[in-house]
């Protein structure tokens, strides 16, 4: 019997350019454009949705306001209990990437994991925190300290790596060692210099460790940082490197994706990657240089 999976991913604008309205009527009004994505996602058959980097903001990190400071919540808090109950109605994991509050001044860029049933599996919290121009993330987020945990949801064993992680082999490969069958990258990332890295790295990601990769991205600009267009192009890409499915590049919309996880096994058996690792031989790869 084929293990069929029947994926979803959502790519969306920031409905308030308006840097006039609060951090909670902008969040309040990006999580009420998803929700009715969302329940369409659950009406459509999805068994595991994933969310974008954030979702329910804007993406503040062009600028350093510390106002942004008041969109962190606990994880779980507040919005894991808004959408456990439709986990549950539909019987559909969820994928929720979040702005967390640790404690008073410690945040974290953190994706929380909802099973079908509309449990708390656990968070994945953002390793590889970038600070350059347009890019001012470690004035909000500590380096993710949770390590890189898999997640047993009823249809399939999925891991979380975040937008910037996707830099990063060795993370992308710990996923995998962990058992990940789908890894799911939710991002917002604008049209520049890495955007030809965006159908590269992460289709090399999913050859070299044998698994599914789910990519997110936003759609459309955002003020007042207007540091470029977020160009969509969500997509699902298979074991051996094809792309199953994608999204637009500037509409907002759920990408949907089928994946036969029995493929994982059948290019594994022909790519012998992990069969023929050479931990022994890979010390340089820990050693802080």
């Amino acid at each position: 019997m084929s293990r069929k999976v029947i994926s979803g991913l959502i790519q969306a604008s920031n409905p308030i350019n308006d840097e006039s309205k609060s951090v909670a009527e902008i969040q309040s009004a990006m999580l009420e454009k998803h929700m009715p994505m969302i329940h369409d996602a659950g009406k459509k058959g999805v068994q595991i949705l994933c969310l974008q980097e954030i979702f329910n903001g804007p993406y503040f990190c062009p600028g350093q306001d510390k106002r942004w400071y008041d969109a962190a919540e606990a994880v779980p808090g507040p919005t894991c209990e808004k959408l456990a109950p439709i986990a549950a109605k539909y019987k559909m994991a969820m994928v929720v990437p979040l702005y967390e509050r640790e404690s008073a001044g410690v945040y974290y860029n953190t994706a929380a994991v909802l099973d079908a049933d509309g449990t708390y599996l656990g968070k994945y919290r953002k390793h590889h925190i970038p600070q350059t121009s347009g890019f001012w993330e470690k004035y909000f987020f500590r380096p993710g300290n949770l390590g890189y945990p898999t997640f047993q949801t009823k249809y399939a064993r999925i891991g979380v790596y975040i937008c910037y992680d996707r830099h990063f082999p060795e993370g992308a490969r710990a996923l995998g060692l962990n058992g990940a069958e789908i890894v799911y990258n939710p991002s917002a990332t604008v049209a520049g210099l890495s955007e030809y890295l965006w159908k590269l790295e992460q289709p090399a990601h999913a050859v070299a460790n044998g698994y599914f990769v789910g990519a997110i991205n936003r759609v459309g600009t955002e003020a007042p940082w207007n540091i470029g267009e977020f160009y969509g192009q969500s997509y699902f890409v298979d074991p051996r490197g094809q792309f199953v499915s994608m999204g637009s590049r500037d509409k907002d919309e759920l990408v949907v994706g089928e994946l036969n996880l029995d493929m994982i096994e059948e290019v594994r058996r022909t790519w012998q990657f992990f069969r023929d690792r050479r931990p022994d031989s890979y010390g340089i790869l820990t050693e802080d240089r």
